[in-house]
């Protein structure tokens, strides 16, 4: 996918800041970019709303594996649930925990072990 960014030259400012951290965290600023964005609209939501944003899950499985946690594992996880289900993989559920704490947690992703 490819986005044109279209600014004023009073906006400069903040594209230089964009290059700024893509230089420190040694990324493109495409990327960089795209993490600014995540942190702003994503990083106050829940798991399940993010997988939903996602497309990894839809509502009916984000029910199920919220009753299953509520009725039968409420010591699990809600994420190691929906692995558990198959509702979604490792990749989907790191991608969505690294969104949603990286605010909370200075940009670093959480890792997420799945448990036997």
């Amino acid at each position: 996918m490819q986005i044109s960014i279209y600014y004023q030259k009073e906006d400069r400012y903040l594209l230089d800041k964009v290059k700024k951290l893509a230089q420190i965290e040694r990324r493109s600023k495409s990327s960089a970019l795209i993490s600014i964005l995540e942190q702003y609209f994503e990083s106050d939501r829940k798991l399940g709303e993010l997988l939903k944003d996602m497309n990894a899950i839809n509502t009916s499985q984000l029910h199920r594996a919220i009753d299953i946690q509520r009725n039968e594992k409420k010591d699990k996880r809600l994420g190691e649930i929906m692995l558990d289900e198959g509702f979604v993989n490792e990749n989907q559920l790191d991608r969505a925990l690294g969104v949603q704490h990286s605010l909370n947690n200075g940009g670093a992703k959480r890792s997420f072990a799945k448990s036997s």
